[in-house]
């Protein structure tokens, strides 16, 4: 059968590639060969259909044998649904200062989930046990939001990846309090790959009570899920999902997504491929003076200082996010299509611009 004519067009060249964010990426060629197997004849609405039903065994694979997911748009609502499900109107969220939830979801934790945030600085963008303590006080205090769950990226907003022991600590120490732990996983399969661990190691097999599980910068088109990981730490998720304008219609669009990536080994190799682009980055960066990789690199991310006006040159050339712009602190993002040659690139455009 002849492809179906159409008006759209390009308007883009694929072959221009930066360094801004994963997100900028189109979606993985299998992760698009499977929205076409999904498509065409009707599906149950809402979820009930079979490529929702296959991915609960796909993440049971992944997560034990009692995880469920439920499939959601994006990754803010994975994480305002997962915390309304584990928290009362009273509850506060325990979380690292630089955390997403924190700082780039619009307040939406607060405003849509009705949530405090309880921040805590972090030199790393990690926290220990000792950090939460700052935090976790006055559960009979009527004045002070309770604190009820710790939530933790991995990888972090910084780039940086927790140990299984080091996470294992942590929901000890929240259980201990009587709280839950979240983990923002928008970058799991980001952690595992450089840890070389399943994602399992990470999650069930640590404590974390409930997981936002990432696709988007990881190849999908658009989806993710919140994984429920702790079934008595949870009740009513799918009301919960339906509240917070996260529940699909057409879900097998999200759910076949997600089965490409989670059923063979698409996410590792996709992560696996843009760690690697970040470690050949980070290497061509070192060797330029004047340039500071600000954290360790264990992900897909170099966060860097250089001069303020090199960077503005930069960006003419390749698209990049400053994070810090008074101190010069900008951020590389690499993703699952970044190439050897994009890398090697910018890397040289990048000493032309500190030679000027």
């Amino acid at each position: 059968m002849n492809p179906p004519k159409t008006d759209a067009r390009r308007h883009h060249d694929p072959e221009v590639r930066g360094f801004a964010s994963d997100n900028y990426a189109g979606a993985h060629p299998e992760v698009l060969a499977a929205l076409a197997l999904a498509n065409g004849g009707h599906q149950v609405a809402y979820g009930e259909d079979a490529y929702t039903e296959t991915l609960q065994n796909v993440i049971r694979s992944h997560f034990g044998a009692t995880a469920e997911a439920f499939p959601v748009f994006n990754g803010t609502g994975a994480n305002v649904v997962a915390l309304q499900a584990v928290t009362d109107r009273w509850g506060a969220v325990i979380c690292a200062e630089s955390a997403h939830i924190n700082v780039d979801e619009c307040g939406a934790p607060e405003r849509v989930g009705g949530l405090k945030l309880l921040t805590v600085p972090t030199p790393d963008g990690k926290l220990t046990p000792e950090l939460v303590d700052r935090q976790a006080y006055g559960w009979e205090d009527e004045h002070r939001a309770m604190p009820q769950v710790v939530s933790i990226a991995q990888a972090t907003e910084l780039g940086t990846v927790y140990t299984p022991d080091e996470i294992r600590a942590l929901c000890e120490h929240a259980h201990a309090h009587g709280m839950k732990v979240h983990l923002d996983g928008s970058r799991l399969a980001n952690a595992a790959a450089t840890l070389d661990v399943p994602m399992r190691t990470l999650t069930n097999a640590a404590g974390v009570d409930i997981l936002s599980l990432g696709g988007t910068k990881n190849g999908a088109l658009f989806g993710e899920a919140v994984v429920v990981l702790n079934q008595d730490a949870v009740s009513h998720m799918k009301h919960l999902r339906k509240l917070s304008m996260q529940l699909a219609s057409k879900m097998r669009f999200v759910s076949v997504q997600l089965e490409a990536l989670l059923a063979r080994d698409l996410w590792l190799r996709n992560a696996r491929h843009s760690n690697e682009m970040a470690q050949r980055l980070a290497e061509g960066v070192r060797a330029v003076h004047g340039v500071e990789i600000l954290h360790p690199v264990q992900a897909n991310a170099v966060f860097a200082r250089l001069p303020h006006d090199v960077s503005e040159r930069l960006q003419k050339r390749f698209r990049f996010y400053f994070w810090d712009e008074a101190a010069g602190d900008v951020r590389w993002m690499c993703a699952f299509d970044t190439t050897e040659d994009d890398v090697d690139a910018f890397v040289a455009a990048l000493k032309e611009e500190m030679a000027r």
